[in-house]
């Protein structure tokens, strides 16, 4: 009752906004109003999650790959993508924890979770997270960790350098710009096991890839990848 209390009360004094449209929020919505939600662009990734079109992005490129899934079609420009914008770019880190608990819960009723042991988060470079002040892929894992209960590492992967944002470069030049970028630590920690790997967008999966190719390194490691975006060429 008395959290209920202090929930509208807050309400009243800083309400909450949408962070699709921008509109207030009622009392029970949380980060996307219903229609908004009902609304967004979502992927049926989690209803075939081992063969659906982001998964196939990684075919012949992962070695040990399993399934993947990303909460909506991500399309530059677009409102519906307003909330990863906003955690990328606009001092937004709570909405990467709340997106991940949206995207950890669909993937909790399709019995995603069934197999996966760990969560891994894409890592930033040291630079770019002191400018950013957090890590948003690092966020939606702890909102999803929330979920699921599985455990976030974020010491078995550092990227050595930033070399430049991936979103204005072409195919190729993702490939070049992430090559060698990221390098494991801690392979004990990981032996034999089922990661799950996480990134804010998946657009050619340059960066997911670079990232496998470190942690395939270690023993028995298999690769499943979430997102909450994930930009589909036919679309």
């Amino acid at each position: 009752m008395i959290s209920k209390l202090f929930g509208r009360l807050t309400d009243l004094i800083a309400p909450r906004s949408c962070a699709v449209c921008g509109y207030r929020l009622a009392p029970g919505e949380r980060v996307v109003c219903t229609p908004c939600n009902l609304h967004l662009p979502r992927t049926d990734h989690l209803a075939r999650p081992y063969d659906n079109e982001m998964a196939k992005t990684f075919w012949g490129r992962i070695r040990h790959m399993e399934k993947a899934a990303a909460l909506i079609y991500h399309e530059a420009g677009s409102q519906a993508s307003n909330p990863i914008y906003a955690l990328k770019y606009h001092h937004r880190p709570e909405l990467g924890t709340m997106l991940g608990r949206m995207l950890g819960q669909e993937m909790a009723e399709s019995g995603f979770w069934a197999d996966i042991d760990l969560i891994v988060p894409v890592p930033l470079s040291p630079d770019r997270r002191r400018e950013r002040g957090y890590n948003q892929s690092e966020r939606i894992a702890l909102g999803l960790s929330e979920v699921c209960g599985k455990p976030v590492l974020t010491d078995v992967l550092t990227r050595r350098d930033f070399r430049g944002s991936q979103t204005t470069k072409g195919r190729w030049e993702r490939n070049a710009n992430v090559a060698e970028a990221f390098a494991l630590r801690n392979a004990d920690k990981i032996k034999g096991t089922h990661l799950l790997l996480v990134d804010d967008i998946v657009t050619t999966g340059a960066t997911i890839c670079a990232c496998a190719a470190e942690l395939e390194r270690v023993e028995g490691v298999r690769i499943s990848v979430a997102a909450l975006g994930f930009v589909d060429p036919r679309r």
